[in-house]
């Protein structure tokens, strides 16, 4: 009896991790992250190379799926409704930011003057 009384609390934590586990491996997303799902990247023009990622989020109220610090991130959802893409920090610490002349998205200039645009679709 006493061994049943430590066997049953183990038995049903074990059952627990179990199933946390298996919901995890499954694709879910923690509320206020987001995951790269694909990514291609096509080098066929000389001067150019273009690649596009998609991302899924799962962001808490408030928040929209956007870019910060060159990585898919929850962002304040109010960005993403002006399209004040900028505003989000997308361009890593050394780039500079410029919002595209009809705001559908954003360039980030290295010091060397390389230049990465990114559009939204």
């Amino acid at each position: 009896m006493q061994l049943l009384r430590v066997l049953l609390p183990l038995t049903a934590a074990g059952l627990c991790w179990f199933l946390l586990c298996a919901l995890h491996s499954r694709g879910g997303v923690r509320t206020g992250s987001c995951v790269i799902v694909t990514s291609e990247r096509d080098g066929s023009q000389p001067a150019r190379r273009v690649a596009r990622q998609t991302a899924r989020c799962a962001c808490a109220p408030g928040r929209a799926a956007g870019t910060s610090g060159g990585r898919p991130a929850c962002v304040r959802a109010d960005i993403v409704l002006s399209r004040q893409w900028c505003e989000m920090s997308p361009c890593l610490d050394d780039e500079g930011c410029d919002l595209l002349v009809n705001q559908s998205g954003w360039t980030c200039t290295q010091p060397g003057g390389r230049v990465k645009t990114t559009t939204v679709s």
